[in-house]
């Protein structure tokens, strides 16, 4: 499976810090849950590659 393989899977996805300064994307789906915690800077450097992949994405768009 690639980024541009679709599946029809259903997940939630829930963002926010944790209680230890970390920020942690949690994913859960069938049971499933994956808690992912990372320091701050990588937070950012993770929101720095979602813009430019959405701004990437919009391009394609038009």
């Amino acid at each position: 499976m690639g980024i541009n393989s679709e599946r029809d899977i259903e997940a939630n996805m829930q963002i926010g810090p944790t209680d230890q300064g970390m920020v942690r994307i949690f994913v859960e789906s069938k049971g499933v849950e994956i808690p992912m915690d990372f320091d701050p800077d990588e937070a950012n450097e993770i929101a720095d590659e979602i813009r430019a992949a959405a701004k990437a994405a919009a391009s394609l768009k038009r």
